[in-house]
């Protein structure tokens, strides 16, 4: 069974302004003589100079092909420390897709183009019969991308493990629960069209992609999964290489900032990697995972215990950060190549295998994989 309940770590309306305090954010990682982002292509370092274990590596690398990566990468201080499978493959990122418009989002709340406290009812959002309810149309944007709106409509691209969680209409009021819910996230979709008048995909491409130098990334890579007639709000499913969404992971790993250019407010990157909610895997910001649960204890499944956050999509994507280490670990699984999985807890049992490689310490046991069921966006 999964306890898909959350808690508020801290009321979001308490701080002085819709983004977090600037001291809020990490100081950046210190200087390791070299470049910290890679150029046109990514740079690679000797894992053996950087201090990396060459056969905790291999090690690593043996696990995922055993349990279904199909490609991956480990960057450390802004260079490949090691990769394997095919890294310029675009394949679908399924959820991962939704810290990328997180990311957006934030950009969009930075320029005053949104305001996460406004509600739907402000916002004129409805949906196809059965109607948003009056108390449903009080759910705030922040509600939403934090996956408490309490609003359980109808919707589009969920998988059997959403389906077997999701509430039913007027279950709990908005703010008051967490559950994982794509009616939130492809109407903060919609919303952020709206109100930018940018497509999400075309959004991507110039507001990110462009900045931060993806090789691979086309707004011909998004496509809308169709909401009706269930809901009007679409879902936006895209594809991505391995090397580019690493990009993305160390663009938040430098706090949103690349090179001489700040692509996404640093507050904002602060802000949407904090735990609100607890989930049996830790704990959930805006639309990104966090190895810590907001306030209530540890779960059977929070078995990464260095401080991380990832983006996580179905069969096994993941784009985990781990600022302690200056670390970004991605790991892809493709449809198209296998009919394996990486589950969530042989994730943490990879980190783990990757974390010993470089040399860390306070790691915590090797997790143990024990059978939790699924969590999987």
């Amino acid at each position: 069974m999964h306890a898909v309940a959350g808690t508020l770590a801290a009321d979001p309306s308490d701080q002085p302004a819709s983004l977090a305090s600037a001291a809020q954010v990490a100081a950046p990682p210190p200087s390791t003589g070299s470049d910290p982002f890679p150029g046109a292509e990514w740079s690679h370092g000797d894992p053996a100079k950087m201090g990396w274990s060459v056969d905790g590596l291999a090690a690593a690398k043996a696990y995922a092909d055993r349990v279904g990566s199909t490609s991956g990468m480990i960057v450390q201080h802004g260079v490949v420390v090691d990769e394997w499978g095919d890294t310029a493959r675009k394949s679908a990122l399924f959820s991962v897709r939704k810290s990328l418009v997180s990311a957006l989002i934030g950009i969009a709340v930075g320029r005053g183009q949104m305001h996460l406290d406004q509600t739907l009812a402000e916002l004129g959002i409805d949906d196809n019969p059965p109607s948003l309810t009056a108390i449903e149309k009080t759910a705030t944007v922040r509600e939403m991308i934090e996956a408490r709106s309490g609003v359980y409509h109808p919707t589009v691209y969920e998988t059997p493990w959403m389906l077997s969680i999701k509430p039913a209409r007027g279950t709990h009021a908005p703010g008051e629960f967490w559950v994982y819910n794509n009616w939130d996230f492809n109407t903060a979709g919609a919303i952020y069209e709206k109100l930018t008048g940018q497509r999400i995909f075309d959004a991507l491409k110039t507001e990110i992609a462009n900045p931060i130098g993806m090789q691979d990334y086309q707004p011909s890579d998004g496509r809308y999964a169709s909401g009706e007639p269930g809901s009007r709000y679409p879902a936006y499913p895209l594809k991505m290489s391995a090397r580019d969404l690493a990009r993305f992971g160390l663009l938040f790993l430098r706090n949103g900032r690349w090179r001489d250019q700040q692509v996404i407010p640093a507050e904002w990157v602060a802000e949407s990697t904090r735990p609100y909610s607890d989930t049996p895997y830790g704990g959930y910001g805006y639309m990104w995972w966090t190895s810590n649960p907001a306030v209530g204890p540890r779960g059977p499944g929070a078995t990464i215990t260095l401080d991380a956050y990832w983006a996580d999509g179905h069969l096994g994507q993941y784009a985990i950060v781990v600022p302690s280490l200056d670390l970004v670990v991605i790991n892809r699984v493709d449809p198209k190549l296998t009919h394996k999985r990486v589950e969530e807890q042989q994730k943490a049992k990879l980190l783990w295998l990757i974390e010993s490689a470089s040399g860390a310490t306070d790691m915590g046991p090797e997790p143990r994989i024990v059978n939790l069921g699924p969590l999987s966006p």
